[in-house]
């Protein structure tokens, strides 16, 4: 399969009506979903909702998936959900408005330039996105372990001119911040 991020769903309509726009109607391929909560699976849906995700672009053009996603009741008396929505792997997680490989996209683009400058570069790439949005993908990034520290860097900086003031230590081999200090006494230990 060339799309494999698709294969949990069935393909009904592909629309290119729109300029520059591939619209792919899908559903997901299986009858039933597992509770995230509990485990148990469940075949009763409760309701149906359309979700319009945004995918790769394909041969210039933007690619959405629009996914008719359903919503199960939950047949374990001990769980605490009553309900919950079927996610697909490797094309769904809960809340998102874009597929897992455009995430990923997305969150290399903001961790190289951020704010305005990645969404720059993102429409250029045919993928809309704000630069609030490019900002929380770069908060959303779990950091690596720090590890041991051979080259370490000191510096002060006002958080508030003649106010208040904070202390950064950074790896200068890695060039990464490895914590921010309250102040900037000399006398100070570490917080962690």
């Amino acid at each position: 399969m060339s799309l494999p991020h698709l294969a949990g769903v069935v393909l009904e309509l592909v629309d290119c009506a729109a300029a520059g726009v591939v619209t792919l109607d899908a559903r997901a391929r299986s009858a039933g979903a597992d509770c995230p909560h509990c485990g148990s699976t469940s075949d009763q849906v409760h309701g149906r909702d359309m979700r319009r995700l945004a995918d790769a672009v394909v041969g210039g053009a933007n690619v959405v998936i629009e996914l008719l996603m359903r919503r199960f009741k939950c047949r374990n008396p001990g769980c605490w959900a009553l309900t919950f929505a079927e996610q697909i792997a490797r094309l769904t997680s809960p809340h998102t408005r874009y597929t897992p490989l455009v995430r990923g996209q997305l969150t290399s683009i903001a961790l190289a330039l951020a704010g305005r400058a990645g969404a720059r570069l993102a429409g250029v790439m045919s993928l809309r996105v704000a630069k609030d949005t490019l900002l929380r993908l770069v908060r959303a990034t779990p950091e690596g372990p720090v590890g041991q520290i051979r080259v370490l860097g000191v510096d002060d900086f006002a958080l508030r001119k003649g106010d208040s003031y904070a202390t950064i230590l950074v790896d200068l081999e890695t060039r990464r911040p490895v914590d921010v200090l309250p102040g900037r006494d000399a006398n100070r230990r570490p917080h962690g």
